[in-house]
């Protein structure tokens, strides 16, 4: 097998291994607000998805289903790379848009 070969073959390997990266960049499910999992405010980041879910043309559910599982789908592919402080904030986020959407 030739170099060129073998480069070419990795990347494509890397680019299946580490397709959740770029679903969070290019997915056209949603239109994220810049920086909304990076919010302080559990608050602030579930009117943020909520306003993405409702605006969104493109969603194929509910608005309540397309921003909760934008957010799983963030919070599971950060994984162990997330704080703990994060992780709460996000989880608090969670019961937030329960609570806006009225699914407490």
């Amino acid at each position: 097998m030739l170099f060129q070969e073998k480069s070419y073959i990795m990347s494509v390997w890397k680019v299946k291994k580490y397709w959740s990266g770029r679903v969070t960049k290019e997915s056209n499910a949603l239109d994220l607000e810049q920086g909304v999992f990076t919010f302080k405010s559990p608050r602030k980041i579930a009117f943020s998805l909520k306003r993405s879910a409702e605006e969104s043309l493109r969603r194929k559910s509910q608005s309540f289903q397309s921003a909760m599982s934008m957010l799983n789908f963030y919070i599971n592919r950060a994984g162990k790379n997330l704080t703990l402080s994060r992780r709460k904030i996000l989880n608090q986020a969670k019961i937030e848009l329960r609570k806006i959407f009225n699914r407490t």
